[in-house]
């Protein structure tokens, strides 16, 4: 996440982040479907209209950092060293997201999004959403030259490994275990 610079983006950073913090502990505390934007916006004490400049929905609320999480992905092919292979950036990043994660303090917010219909579906659509931004990314990078079909297969891939690792039992072996899988069907579009 890029630090803002000026005075005014920072007051405006600060404002989300408490918007998010405040609705967390709320979600956290009585349950996300006991709490409505009117709690969060009185408990952070901004109008809802303020909330609302800042968070689409109530869901993107759970989800404050997805932008980061999209911005690490694309960064991830973007910022490669020259001639760095694709593939073992993609794991090297989603490793550290997986890793953050299935963190201990992370569990009561993966419990909370397991048990709504609603966040759950909002992740369905944000994997969707990311999975395009790094096709996006993969068929702008100069020296991959693939047919879209190829790009857009392989970042569903990568953003599918990152949902199944967070679920299982040893996430970091499942990360290796899929990104080998992930390597070899990248090897059949890009043959050495």
């Amino acid at each position: 996440m890029t630090v803002p610079t000026g005075r005014r983006e920072r007051k405006k950073a600060a404002t989300r982040q408490k918007i998010a913090d405040t609705a967390l502990r709320l979600f956290l505390e009585r349950g996300y479907d006991a709490v409505g934007i009117r709690d969060v916006s009185a408990e952070a004490d901004v109008a809802v209209t303020t909330l609302f400049s800042h968070f689409a929905s109530k869901e993107a609320l759970v989800f404050e950092r997805d932008d980061d999480f999209e911005q690490r992905l694309t960064l991830a092919v973007t910022d490669r060293a020259p001639h760095e292979p694709l593939i073992p950036a993609l794991r090297r990043e989603v490793q550290a997201l997986v890793r953050h994660c299935t963190a201990d303090s992370a569990a009561p917010i993966r419990h909370m999004i397991d048990a709504s219909p609603a966040l759950r579906e909002y992740a369905d659509s944000m994997r969707l959403r990311h999975a395009e931004a790094l096709a996006t990314a993969i068929a702008a990078a100069p020296d991959l030259r693939q047919t879209t079909t190829a790009c857009r297969t392989i970042a569903r891939f990568v953003i599918d490994a990152y949902a199944v690792a967070r679920e299982a039992d040893d996430p970091e072996a499942a990360v290796d275990e899929i990104f080998r899988m992930i390597e070899a069907a990248w090897g059949v579009t890009c043959p050495a």
